[in-house]
């Protein structure tokens, strides 16, 4: 038999599911600009009122489908690991907006999201007591390098505290992988429905108090610009993106989601430089080609690596 062989049909159908996250992700960064350009509110005030929205979509839509009961059920069975996702899905939006203040867009995104596949393909390959096949690395190399010349074709001038926002980099990335990695394990298990609701009702709890520091901005709302791009910001890339990235956990790896969550940085940049005039630029360009050629990778791997467990 052929030792390489597709990605079995549930987790192709994963891998799908957690691109168009990606993808819905990358758009984030366009809802920002438009938001800021009508009222000068800050990311983090921003940020919060997404993961409120977020939040009251998918509790509505567990309501209208009726898990609550399961919703209820989950929280009480695993309130340790809810708490640990949504507080870390707080978490690294949190520090990957200060790294940007700090240090700059393409350092952090480059260490953020450069550094979440490697502690997951780390970590998977200690779980399984395996080192990571060629395939792999291939797929991980190309993706970073991919993300590096995107990120860096995008550009961004430096920010007044490199080193406190390398630091913050660093931090958002490693919450990031603690994400997928708890999160794959509750999604092998449970809904994806309720484990969104969970999660991201845990994470707007815990980022709301850092909003009102900064000021919630309720006059904002007034503006229909403003609050019909939170709104999208709140349901398209909040609910919808994490319902899509769960339902993709449960059959896809870890390592493989991480991989293809990287269509974000390359959506935004391509969303930039058609709507916005930033130019993508040759390397650009030849990094978004990479990160799409790590994506499609990720259909083609060795017979003998095994679709991530659940966690214990």
């Amino acid at each position: 038999m052929d030792r390489l062989s597709t990605t079995p049909p549930r987790a192709g159908l994963g891998l799908l599911q957690i691109c168009l996250a990606g993808v819905l992700w990358g758009t984030g960064g366009l809802a920002v600009h438009v938001i800021r350009e009508a009222q000068p509110m800050s990311v983090v005030t921003i940020s919060a009122w997404r993961m409120v929205i977020g939040a009251v979509a998918l509790l509505v839509a567990v309501g209208l489908v009726r898990q609550l009961g399961a919703l209820g059920d989950l929280v009480r069975r695993h309130p340790g690991r809810v708490l640990v996702i949504g507080v870390a899905t707080a978490t690294y939006q949190a520090l990957y907006f200060a790294a940007v203040v700090a240090v700059g867009v393409t350092v952090s995104t480059v260490v953020s999201l450069g550094l979440a596949p490697m502690i997951v393909t780390v970590v998977e390959s200690v779980r399984h007591r395996r080192r990571p096949g060629t395939g792999d690395v291939l797929v991980l190399v190309a993706a970073l390098v991919g993300l590096v010349l995107v990120s860096a074709s995008a550009g961004s001038a430096g920010g007044p505290h490199p080193v406190a926002g390398v630091l913050a980099s660093i931090g958002s990335g490693t919450a990031y992988a603690l994400t997928t990695l708890v999160g794959h394990g509750l999604a092998r298990s449970t809904g994806p429905l309720c484990l969104a609701t969970a999660s991201t009702t845990v994470g707007a709890i815990a980022l709301t108090p850092l909003a009102l520091v900064t000021g919630l901005d309720v006059g904002a709302w007034g503006d229909p610009v403003v609050a019909g791009t939170l709104v999208y910001l709140g349901v398209l890339t909040m609910a919808v993106a994490y319902l899509l990235f769960y339902a993709g956990l449960r059959t896809a790896p870890g390592s493989s989601a991480v991989i293809a969550t990287l269509l974000e940085p390359l959506t935004a940049a391509v969303l930039a430089s058609a709507l916005l005039d930033e130019r993508l630029g040759p390397a650009g360009v030849v990094g978004g080609v990479l990160i799409l050629a790590a994506v499609a990778g990720l259909g083609w791997r060795p017979a003998t690596t095994p679709i991530a467990s659940p966690a214990p």
